[in-house]
C-alpha cells in the first residue's frame, strides 16, 4: 500500500498502522495505551515496525519517545516533526536531569551499590532534604557525602552507623562514573518532560502532528545501566508530573523503551516492583509504553501480563524455554 493510500486508509478508519502482509495490521487508537511488547530476533524487522507505528501516531497527533539505538531512525524526519537529544550533548539536545531528580533508588541502581551503600545514600538524600540543600550535579553529591563523613557521629544515633569505608565505596563508584562520561547528565538547565508532549501544525494540511522525540542512543548503551536507568528515570518523571486522565481516545504520548532487557537486569527486587507499578499505573496519565526487545522471555511476567498489544516478529528457538 502507498503511502497516500495508507494515510487515507488511517484517516478514514482513524487507526494505527503497525503493518502488513496478506492482511492489514492496526491497532484502535484508544487501546494503544495498553501498552504493547514488539519482539523478535535480530534482523526480523523491530524496527522497521517500531518506526512504522511512530510515524502513524505523529500522524494522528500523538508525540513519541524512542531511541534510536543504531543511528537508524533519523529517517523519520522526512515525514513527521523530528527533535533529537542527546545525554552527552553532541548530536542533539541535551538531556540533563539533577542528582536530586534522579532520587538515591535510581542512582544505587547507577551506581551498583549494594544494600549498605544504599543505605547510606539515602541519608545523605535525606539529610539534604532536611537542610533544604538541593544536589546538583556530581560534585555537589561528592561535597555531600564529604559533610556526612565528617559529621557522621551526629546523625548515627538518628538513621544507624554511617562507615567512613561505605562513603569511600560511594565516591569510588561516582569516579568510574565520571570516567565513563556519564557526569554530563547530571545538572541544569534540567530536562522539562513537558517537551516531550509538543504537537505542531502541518502547514499544509493544517493538521495537528505529534512530535517525534528521538534519543541518540548509540553511544548512550555502551553503557547498558546509564541507559536502562535514564529511560526509567524518565517514565518516572512521566508518572509522577502528569494529571491523571483516564481513558482517552488516543493516548497523550507514546513511549518506545528499545532494548527493553536492559532495564530488567541486574534489578532489584524493589525497584522492579517500582517499574511494575510505574507500568501499570501510567496508563491513567494518557501514556503508552511499548517495550521493545528480541524475546518476550526478557520481560517478566509480572509486567509482561500487562502488555495488551503484542507484535511478535520470528523468534530463534533453540532451547525448550525458547
Amino acid at each position: 500500500m502507498s503511502k497516500g493510500a495508507r494515510d487515507m486508509y488511517l484517516q478514514n478508519e482513524n487507526l494505527i498502522w503497525v503493518g502488513s502482509s496478506d492482511k492489514k495490521a492496526v491497532i484502535v487508537p484508544r487501546m494503544a495505551n495498553r501498552h504493547g511488547i514488539i519482539s523478535g530476533a535480530t534482523g526480523t524487522g523491530k524496527t522497521v515496525t517500531l518506526q512504522t507505528m511512530a510515524e502513524t501516531f505523529s500522524q494522528a497527533g500523538v508525540p513519541c519517545f524512542m531511541a534510536d539505538m543504531k543511528g537508524d531512525l533519523s529517517g523519520v524526519s522526512q515525514g513527521c516533526p523530528v527533535r533529537f537529544y542527546d545525554v552527552y550533548g553532541e548530536q542533539g539536545h541535551p538531556m540533563r536531569a539533577t542528582v536530586s531528580q534522579m532520587g538515591p533508588q535510581l542512582l544505587a541502581r547507577l551506581l551498583g551499590l549494594n544494600d549498605t551503600q544504599d543505605g547510606v545514600l539515602n541519608i545523605v538524600f535525606r539529610i539534604a532534604d532536611e537542610k533544604g540543600l538541593l544536589i546538583i550535579d556530581i560534585k555537589d553529591l561528592r561535597a555531600a557525602l564529604d559533610y556526612v563523613a565528617r559529621n557522621s557521629r551526629q546523625y548515627t544515633s538518628r538513621y544507624g552507623n554511617i562507615a567512613q569505608q561505605t562513603i569511600g565505596a560511594i565516591q569510588r563508584s561516582l569516579l568510574q562514573l565520571e570516567n565513563q562520561g556519564a557526569d554530563r547528565f547530571f545538572g541544569e538547565p534540567a530536562f522539562d518532560i513537558d517537551d516531550l508532549m509538543a504537537t505542531v501544525t502541518d502547514g499544509h494540511t493544517a493538521q495537528k502532528r505529534g512530535m517525534l522525540s528521538v534519543l541518540a542512543a548509540d553511544k548512550l548503551m555502551l553503557q547498558p545501566k546509564l541507559y536502562s536507568t535514564f529511560l526509567l528515570w524518565l517514565l518516572s518523571e512521566l508518572y509522577s508530573n502528569l494529571p491523571e486522565v483516564g481513558d482517552q481516545p488516543m493516548p497523550r504520548l507514546v513511549f518506545f523503551f528499545d532494548e527493553a532487557h536492559m532495564l530488567f537486569d541486574g534489578t532489584s527486587k524493589a525497584l522492579l516492583d517500582k517499574i511494575e507499578q510505574v507500568v501499570r499505573l501510567i496508563r491513567s496519565k494518557g501514556v503508552g509504553i511499548f517495550f521493545v526487545t528480541q524475546n518476550p522471555a526478557d520481560i517478566p511476567d509480572t509486567i509482561l501480563g500487562q502488555l495488551g498489544n503484542r507484535v511478535q516478529h520470528a523468534l530463534r528457538a533453540y532451547t525448550p524455554k525458547d
